[in-house]
């Protein structure tokens, strides 16, 4: 390519020329625009909007001291505290694991003060959480009960006699009679009787819930079998397992391993070889039998 045919690209009409010069203009207006004119927007600044800014630290100080706030607690029976309850109520891993050492012998608190000397809780813990103890109603009668105990004619005291009534006989009433029972458990007494059928043994009242061992002391004084009632008990060895599973003692699971065994064994003779099934009750195993047709 020669010189000439370079400056070919380089020549310009008047037009041309006219429309470069206003170009480079343009640019440089542009960058002098740029760089002089400040194209930040104007914030205006409102009365109202500066009071509530000003407040703002406040409230964040306010939640935080929410955030620390003890949580809010609703009544509840301190017997009854799980590991996750316990830990939202400030008590250290040690005071739970007192009180559920405590339960699992059978035994309860009856007081914040019993409570207190179970867990080893502080005095400040304790004044917190002991306003929402809620004990059972015959917890809180147990004074007045005591305060009736000793009858003004000692002599009067000595003849009564207490008449045992068959506890499969018993009405909501005569079950009510008996201290530490009120019309709650006494219809848990009926519906558990209704779905055996019949009691058996008046040792089936420690599977009623809510019965404490005092009440059930109550209860044996005033309460018997007297005859074993006759009823049709379960064919053990030809019952389905809807049939076993309908049994309060069984469940589904343990009817569906009974069937299971006897399905690979073959008839089960007796209550010693239901025993020997995964997850039977040895326990209860006298009781279960009086159920049951070998």
């Amino acid at each position: 390519m020669g010189y000439k045919t370079i400056l070919t690209y380089f020549k310009f009409t008047r037009e041309q020329r006219t429309g470069v010069f206003l170009l480079f203009a343009i640019i440089i207006v542009l960058q002098l625009v740029c760089f002089f004119v400040d194209f930040k927007a104007v914030v205006k600044n409102y009365p109202e909007q500066q009071k509530w800014l000003s407040l703002q630290s406040q409230i964040d100080s306010m939640k935080t001291d929410n955030s620390k706030a003890f949580p809010k607690i609703y009544p509840f029976n301190p017997n009854f505290i799980t590991d996750y309850k316990g830990y939202k109520l400030g008590m250290s891993v040690e005071e739970i694991d007192r009180l559920l050492s405590f339960r699992k012998e059978n035994k309860y608190v009856n007081s914040p003060k019993e409570f207190q000397n179970v867990t080893k809780i502080s005095d400040s813990l304790l004044n917190a959480i002991a306003p929402y103890f809620k004990f059972p109603d015959w917890v809180n009668n147990k004074k007045e009960f005591k305060a009736y105990k000793n009858y003004s004619n000692q002599a009067f005291a000595k003849k009564e006699k207490i008449v045992l009534i068959d506890i499969n006989q018993a009405t909501q009433e005569d079950l009510m009679k008996i201290y530490g029972i009120g019309e709650a458990i006494s219809l848990r007494i009926l519906k558990q009787k209704e779905s055996l059928g019949f009691f058996v043994s008046m040792e089936q009242m420690k599977d009623v819930w809510g019965l404490s061992p005092e009440v059930i002391e109550n209860l044996n004084t005033h309460f018997k079998i007297s005859v074993l009632p006759n009823f049709k008990k379960i064919d053990i060895n030809n019952a389905s397992l809807k049939e076993l599973s309908q049994f309060c003692y069984f469940r589904y699971t343990l009817a569906k391993e009974i069937v299971t065994y006897r399905s690979m064994i073959g008839d089960i003779k007796n209550v010693e070889d239901l025993t020997k099934i995964k997850g039977f009750p040895v326990d209860k195993a006298n009781i279960i039998g009086l159920y049951l047709d070998f």
